[in-house]
């Protein structure tokens, strides 16, 4: 195998399974097709792997603007030292409910849902919050699920029928449900018209800002995976919202966006190559 491949995939490995011998839970016995099946939009989107890591940094970002996902986050995880880890977690969550059995997919979602019992706390401003909040569970939905489908649009599939998108979220409004959300976005339409109802609820605060920091500058695992590991963060933030960014505090102008986006058309190619 060409060196610089097999380079790239060691660097995929220690970040999304750094240990080969744990089972990744995506295997299915013959005639069960798992909770979506190889025809759905769900395996279809969530097939990329460098659309979901570029979407998975850009439904972080989304997620911890409001107050309540951000004091999970908080008081609940080690981000500052693991922020690998939690990407990690994420993407086997993933990974499993969308390829893995029908068995493998129900234990993954009672196993959040059993840890979800236990994250609770209070906002600095006394306000109570639970992760398993049904509104709660909603917003973090539709922000991954937003993220992973406009980053597989952009970065993959610009020309995803629009039925097939409205298909995908319906899909997802599906696995969101088995968490505890209620009143999930099925369609491209009334995703839209639920971001915009949240934006009275969102905001950006020092632990916000904190949070952003952390996974924006966290450690590549090794010097050379520092520049692809940065084209593919500016390309999660670059993929955010324009209103939501600015929340963030942050801007792309035209010419630093063109450069950001073919960065991620690069990255994108690269990693298909190496992961071929």
């Amino acid at each position: 195998m060409n060196p610089l491949r097999t380079a790239i995939r060691r660097q995929i490995h220690a970040v999304m399974r750094p240990d080969p011998a744990a089972d990744p839970g995506l295997e299915r016995p013959p005639g069960d097709p798992g909770l979506f099946g190889p025809g759905s939009a769900v395996w279809a989107v969530h097939g990329d792997f460098p659309s979901m890591m570029i979407g998975g940094v850009s439904s972080l970002l989304l997620q911890m603007l409001h107050p309540a996902a951000l004091a999970g986050v908080w008081d609940h995880s080690n981000f500052r030292e693991d922020m690998h880890g939690r990407l990690r977690r994420t993407a086997k969550f993933i990974g499993v409910t969308t390829r893995g059995s029908t068995e493998a997919a129900n234990a993954a979602i009672a196993h959040v849902r059993a840890i979800h019992e236990h994250v609770t706390g209070f906002m600095p401003d006394g306000t109570p919050y639970a992760a398993n909040d049904p509104a709660l569970l909603t917003w973090v939905h539709v922000a991954e699920a937003r993220s992973f489908l406009a980053a597989y649009l952009r970065y993959r599939s610009p020309a995803f029928p629009g039925w097939r998108q409205d298909t995908y979220f319906g899909e997802m409004a599906m696995l969101a449900r088995r968490l505890g959300a209620t009143g999930v976005p099925e369609t491209r339409r009334d995703v839209a018209t639920y971001l915009g109802s949240m934006r009275p609820q969102l905001r950006c605060d020092a632990r916000t800002r904190a949070v952003a920091s952390a996974l924006m500058n966290q450690p590549a695992t090794s010097v050379a995976a520092v520049p692809l590991q940065k084209v593919l963060l500016h390309a999660g933030a670059e993929l955010l919202p324009r209103w939501t960014l600015a929340l963030h505090g942050r801007s792309v102008p035209g010419a630093q966006r063109l450069a950001v986006r073919a960065g991620g058309v690069g990255a994108g190619g690269l990693l298909r190559w190496a992961l071929a």
